[in-house]
């Protein structure tokens, strides 16, 4: 325990008001990312664009946010350990707050160079470059304030944030168009400008409660001797090219490869494939949306409590972890029979079921970077496998066009999103079969 902690509290969990912190910014970003994918479908008429026009354009657009996502996931993971948690997390959240406003001039931005589209595939790689910054960020800070444990629960707690933003959206998008201020509606544009609001909220209140734990005056002794109960890490600075050698950061980084895209793809696509299988126009299918993203939010929380409980009963992290993983990835195999199946809902339980199980697994994947890696590196590792993630992301948007293109249907990406948990799942266990820690310093020492 740091013997300079002041005297505080007799007792506390201000952990846990951390914690409800990345809850909510987590909620932000992904309003911020949904607001535009509600919107789409009703821009080409307010574009003068053709729906054809508008279509490859839309897919297009996620693909340079998911590249642009990609490298801010790099570069973003090494400010956290660069600049510190408190200023980098401002820098990140204001970034993307400001590029989530700017779509709101996209059609002005985009005239300057011809085209009103153009103006929103601006947005969208100034979008993403932000938005990278909110996970390797958040994972630091749970590695910051959280005992092994406990990080799970924790990780699962704030990524539920992601679901409930993906809820939030398409039932109070509606009520922010219409709404009148003065007898002018806010209008399309307006939406955006609620986010930014959001965005400079949640940096207020990270400001004023947000300090490292030993440097906290509402953090008891008794809590700070439970954060720091792990056993002590070196505090040598390591150069970023030095944990590519290491197999626990494939481990990591493949986990991510394999399977983030698979999220990505329930979070752009289900609209359009409810759509295209069953003929269901926004009206028709909203309840089916509203209720993945509601008990993805209950999988997110149960993936980290369960690993946790096992870990209660005298399991190891090795142990607890995998065999959570491996529930997650026994839910996940249904979801197949959704590209197969007649009935509507049948498709939204599978997919639903799905969804809620991958944030169980992204709980514990998000969770191997603390379990195998030292805390000052772990904004690193999670931006570097966090990038090869969104390279994944990028390779399922192109795979699913040309599918789309050939079949006119969706049953090869439910196929490759049934396989691929429990295939990422056997490499992650063979690369690290007991999720051994990286030995940093002595890979670096030559």
């Amino acid at each position: 325990m740091n013997s300079s902690k002041q005297a505080g509290p007799a007792t506390s969990n201000y952990r846990w008001v951390i914690c409800a912190l990345l809850f909510w910014v987590t909620t932000a970003n992904y309003i911020d990312r949904g607001v535009f994918g509600n919107l789409a479908p009703e821009m080409p008429g307010r574009l003068h664009v053709s729906k054809e026009e508008w279509d490859v354009a839309y897919w297009n657009m996620q693909m340079v946010f998911s590249a642009a996502y990609a490298v801010s996931m790099l570069l973003m993971g090494r400010l956290m350990d660069r600049l510190g948690l408190r200023w980098g997390f401002v820098f990140a959240c204001a970034f993307w707050g400001l590029a989530s406003m700017s779509h709101a001039f996209a059609p002005e931005i985009g005239s300057l160079f011809g085209s009103a589209v153009t103006g929103f595939f601006i947005c969208r790689i100034l979008l993403g470059l932000g938005e990278g910054g909110n996970f390797p960020a958040a994972i630091k800070t749970t590695a910051e304030w959280f005992p092994k444990r406990e990080r799970a629960l924790a990780t699962g707690l704030f990524n539920s944030g992601s679901n409930v933003g993906g809820l939030l959206v398409p039932w109070a998008l509606p009520f922010v168009i219409a709404f009148n201020i003065g007898g002018l509606a806010l209008g399309w544009r307006g939406a955006f400008f609620i986010t930014a609001l959001i965005d400079l909220c949640w940096i207020v209140a990270w400001l004023l409660l947000y300090k490292k734990p030993a440097e906290h005056p509402k953090v008891s002794q008794a809590e700070l001797a439970l954060i720091q109960s792990d056993a002590a890490e070196p505090t040598v600075k390591i150069p970023w090219r030095k944990l590519l050698p290491h197999k626990q950061m494939w481990a990591f980084a493949i986990a991510k490869f394999m399977t983030d895209c698979f999220w990505w793809f329930y979070l752009f696509g289900s609209p359009d494939f409810f759509n295209k299988k069953f003929n269901l126009d926004p009206a028709g299918r909203k309840y089916m949306i509203m209720m993945i993203y509601v008990v993805a939010s209950v999988g997110s929380i149960a993936g980290g409590w369960l690993a946790g409980y096992f870990m209660k009963q005298g399991w190891t992290v090795n142990k607890a972890r995998k065999i959570t993983m491996l529930i997650c990835s026994a839910c996940v195999l249904p979801v197949v029979y959704s590209a197969i199946t007649g009935d509507k809902w049948v498709a939204a339980v599978l997919i639903t079921i799905a969804a809620s199980a991958h944030q169980a697994w992204s709980a514990n994947v998000f969770s191997l970077a603390g379990d195998m890696f030292p805390r000052r590196v772990v904004g690193s590792v999670t931006g570097l496998g966090g990038m090869i993630g969104a390279v994944g992301g990028m390779a399922l948007f192109y795979v699913t066009g040309k599918v789309l293109k050939q079949t006119g249907n969706y049953l090869p990406v439910f196929v490759m999103a049934s396989l691929a948990y429990v295939g990422a799942l056997l490499i992650v266990h063979l690369l690290v079969p007991k999720l051994e820690t990286a030995k940093i310093e002595e890979k670096a020492a030559p």
